[in-house]
């Protein structure tokens, strides 16, 4: 604890009652000495006198929380001024102890340092938690180089900084909640709530609580008032995530917040207003859904303000393999595991691969291939048939006949048998365990098969 005052009588007394519940005390005579203090060694807690020469108590605490401003100071007043109290409490002043005190304030003085304390490390660790997420959800964090996504960036970098209502489009998988959350953290309202809703995830009964709130005994089970996701993130974004899922009724209802930035909670009659950027997302075709009757025209032109897509995996195939490393990378610090990177030909089959689950699916697929890992690469034969290019597995063969140069229908057919086995050690990169699982044959029969007819690949390949 830093303890400043002027009057020796009193900064010995607050010294000895802070000491007795457990606290270090520092002091200081006057704000100039306490701020070489706080530069110096920033203690927990600052407790200032108001009435100093120089600089007065106030702007100490002024001063302070311009270079610490998760330092939480209280100040003691001499006067009992509510004025006073009030002016210290603006100036950013956790509370006031008023003089004179003695031992008889030992719970008080306790309970309150106590609190501010606490107080001072939520702020410190909210603020760390805004700058992690800011650093997370940065744009430099988003994945990838292809000219589809560095469009995409383009277009959210330039909107970030507006309160626009925003629709974001694309398959699932794509990233758009990542999206979203870019939005948010490189907006204004960083340091607000940011609230995802899965509109389509919840039921509508429930829906429009969760999105409006209710109060006490709207309905059964409502037992006490809640608080619904639009009040939640009020000064900052909601996302609203499957809106196409959003039933005709509380379309209705989202549309008037869109207009008015007011809403009811279910049950009340009360209007509340707020003040929130509304960023939406869709896998669906919301022009199809209107012209079926499914969506809302008028929703959807003001859902519609910033429209961007998010390009699916198969059009930014050169981010793949960043994409896989970086996925793998994560998985390795949280798994605990050694592997490395991805060979060559594992990393080629990757790419080539549609991918029709998206960037979700290639980041499932490689924490299965990390956490399943034994080696430091992963290579081509651990990767799932279901990423693997297809190979044809039947053959329309016409009625064999001796040719004329001699050739017997067992040397047809061997030839035949050849030209399947070299297409399938091709296809997968003589990994001989692949290509055994695609010819249907046990691995040391193929084996058996490549020694008889002294076949060997053009470069080293693994077993």
């Amino acid at each position: 604890m830093l303890v400043v005052d002027d009057e020796e009588l009193y900064r010995r007394a607050l010294e000895r009652i802070l000491r007795r519940v457990g606290y270090e005390v520092i002091t200081a005579r006057d704000a100039k000495e306490a701020l070489a203090l706080v530069a110096e060694q920033p203690p927990e807690l600052v407790l200032s006198d108001i009435q100093m020469p120089g600089i007065n108590g106030l702007e100490l605490v002024r001063q302070i929380k311009d270079v610490a401003p998760d330092l939480p100071c209280i100040v003691v007043t001499g006067y009992g001024s509510a004025e006073q109290s009030v002016e210290a409490l603006r100036a950013g002043a956790f509370w006031y102890l008023e003089k004179p005190f003695d031992q008889g304030h030992l719970d008080v003085v306790r309970r309150l340092v106590q609190q501010a304390i606490e107080m001072g490390q939520l702020k410190a660790e909210n603020r760390l938690l805004h700058r992690e997420l800011r650093s997370r959800f940065g744009f430099q964090n988003i994945v990838g180089t292809s000219p589809a996504l560095r469009h995409m960036l383009d277009i959210v970098a330039k909107v970030a900084e507006t309160d626009s209502t925003v629709l974001i489009t694309g398959e699932s998988g794509t990233g758009k909640e990542l999206i979203a959350r870019a939005l948010h953290y490189n907006s204004p309202r960083a340091e607000r709530m940011f609230t995802t809703v899965n509109c389509g995830a919840i039921p509508e009964a429930l829906l429009e609580s969760e999105l409006f709130g209710h109060v006490k005994g709207a309905f059964t089970n409502a037992d006490s008032n809640r608080e619904g996701r639009f009040s939640v993130a009020d000064g900052g974004t909601i996302f609203l995530d499957e809106i196409g899922d959003m039933s005709p009724n509380l379309q209705v209802k989202l549309l008037r917040v869109l207009q008015e930035m007011t809403f009811e909670p279910v049950g009340s009659s009360h209007t509340q207003t707020v003040d929130v950027r509304v960023v939406a997302a869709t896998n669906q075709d919301l022009e199809q859904a209107i012209a079926e009757k499914r969506f809302r025209s008028d929703l959807f032109y003001r859902l519609n303000v910033i429209p961007i897509e998010a390009p699916p995996l198969r059009v930014r195939a050169e981010d793949v393999p960043l994409l896989a490393q970086h996925f793998l990378e994560q998985t390795r610090q949280d798994k605990s595991k050694t592997v490395d990177g991805f060979s060559h030909e594992a990393m080629d089959v990757l790419v080539r691969h549609t991918w029709p689950g998206n960037v979700r699916e290639l980041e499932n697929l490689v924490e299965r291939l990390v956490v399943l890992s034994s080696g430091p690469q992963i290579e081509t034969e651990d990767l799932p048939a279901s990423v693997l290019p297809p190979i044809p597995t039947t053959h329309t063969v016409p009625a064999p006949s001796v040719p004329s140069s001699g050739l017997s229908f067992r040397d047809v057919v061997d030839d035949f048998e050849t030209d399947l086995i070299l297409q399938a050690l091709e296809q997968t990169h003589w990994n001989k365990n692949q290509a055994a699982k695609l010819l249907g044959l046990n691995r040391t029969t193929l084996i058996e098969k490549i020694k008889k007819k002294g076949l060997e690949p053009a470069t080293p390949a693994s077993n």
